[in-house]
């Protein structure tokens, strides 16, 4: 096992949120490539979740947690350094590790605000009651967030994206697993 690292358990509400990119200077540091544009949850969790990359050389097995001392953006890049991991190969040895933090580490949702972990899965219905699907993923255009829906209800699998905006969102009801949308079958 590497120094830092720590065998453990996937907690049962992890979620990936990004991977070690390269390690960062000479004393341990490493950078992380983040999976949101806003990577607040890694910066609140003090007790990262490993698995090995699923290319190249592996330096470690099965899930490992890594407790992590400080995380800071340096010149548009998260960079983060963590206990026991003290010099730049160690560091090295981290590369492509994917990156799991339990989703209750993660800071509360501000009202109206919604982590995209928690809208996929949802069945969207719109206005006239019509399922369209269920989200399957969103993207991210720049300015606006976009649903895309997956209709798997039809013989043949349909997708339709609807931006995530209040001119179309009606309503999100996460206990209920809906989105209401004013958008209508043949958009």
């Amino acid at each position: 096992m590497l120094p830092g690292l720590e065998a453990a358990e996937l907690p049962a509400d992890a979620i990936e949120v990004g991977r070690v990119f390269d390690a960062w200077g000479i004393k341990g540091w490493f950078k992380v490539l983040p999976y949101s544009a806003d990577p607040e949850a890694l910066f609140s969790c003090k007790r990262w979740y490993l698995l090995p990359s699923e290319k190249g050389v592996k330096a470690f097995e099965g899930v490992c947690s890594l407790h992590v001392k400080e995380v800071k953006l340096h010149s548009g890049t998260v960079v983060a350094c963590a206990q026991d991991v003290v010099d730049r190969s160690v560091a090295d040895s981290l590369r492509g590790a994917r990156i799991f933090i339990p989703k209750s580490s993660f800071p509360a949702a501000q009202e109206d605000e919604y982590y995209w972990v928690d809208l996929i899965g949802l069945e969207v219905i719109n206005r006239e009651g019509q399922s369209l699907g269920c989200v399957s993923e969103l993207l991210s255009t720049g300015p606006q967030t976009v649903l895309v829906i997956e209709d798997t209800k039809n013989l043949k699998s349909e997708s339709r994206m609807i931006p995530f905006v209040a001119q179309y969102i009606d309503d999100v009801n996460l206990p209920e697993r809906r989105i209401l949308v004013d958008w209508q079958l043949d958009y």
